[in-house]
């Protein structure tokens, strides 16, 4: 399904999401957002099946951040309105989403685009791939939820370091930095995160849904919050059918065939 801005591609139970502007490293607009928006809806609904998403990018960009050319131009809105309008939104559907997702990151990552990257649940990069706060070099301040990932993801210090540096952090550091999961040969990002993806496609993904929220609400909670939390989705988990089909298929020593209920 390809839309102006973006392509979203459904393989089976994966689905490929990819910015699609590589003309210009696949920098973001509010046109391009909106967009995202309409992929997610058909991500979303339950009749398409969808128990994975892989977000990339086409061409030998993941994504530049915004595109200020428009913004050059005139005809880009204030830059804090544009966050609440169509970045925002975004963001927050991501990490509510009801399947993991990974990030195949197959080149340049940087301002916003760094951002969405480190949304993935799983992060593969390739060799040559780079991550990049590049805001202060245009006289801005991190956004897309940076200034909140990036000290839960490394520390305060590296987190600064980044931010008021504006360096590029080279795929090999970030996965050293534990930033991110991955790192493979160029022109093998997607093929790593496919190949993730459709193991947990496979897997219970009520389950794994539950996962990624638990681990997302424990930045904020208390232990005990953590603990009530835990024993809320384990109750959810428990009621799906997938958990019955997990302990039978353990007790009958075979693999299990999970279906996402």
């Amino acid at each position: 399904m390809d839309f102006k801005y973006m392509k979203l591609t459904l393989e089976g139970p994966v689905a490929v999401l990819a910015y699609n502007r590589p003309e210009v490293l696949n920098a973001m607009s509010p046109e391009s957002l909106a967009e995202f928006g309409e992929a997610l809806d058909i991500i979303d609904d339950p009749a398409n099946g969808v128990r994975c998403v892989v977000l990339t990018g086409e061409g030998r960009a993941f994504c530049a951040g915004a595109n200020l050319r428009a913004r050059a131009s005139g005809d880009a809105p204030e830059a804090g309105a544009v966050l609440d309008t169509s970045y925002h939104p975004i963001l927050r559907r991501l990490r509510a989403l009801h399947c993991p997702l990974i990030t195949a990151v197959n080149g340049p990552a940087a301002g916003g685009g760094m951002a969405f990257a480190l949304m993935g649940d799983l992060i593969v990069a390739v060799r040559s791939a780079y991550f990049m706060q590049a805001f202060r070099r245009i006289g801005l301040a991190p956004d897309c939820g940076s200034t909140w990932l990036l000290p839960r993801l490394i520390g305060r210090a590296r987190s600064l370091e980044l931010s008021l540096l504006g360096e590029r952090l080279p795929a090999e550091k970030a996965l050293e930095w534990g930033l991110i999961n991955r790192v493979v040969d160029d022109g093998e990002a997607l093929n790593e995160a496919m190949k993730l993806a459709r193991e947990l496609a496979n897997g219970p993904t009520v389950a794994l849904g539950l996962i990624r929220r638990l681990y997302a609400e424990s930045n904020e909670n208390s232990f005990e919050e953590q603990l009530d939390l835990e024993r809320q989705f384990q109750r959810a988990a428990g009621r799906a059918s997938d958990f019955a089909e997990g302990v039978q298929a353990f007790l009958e020593k075979r693999p299990a065939r999970f279906t996402g209920h």
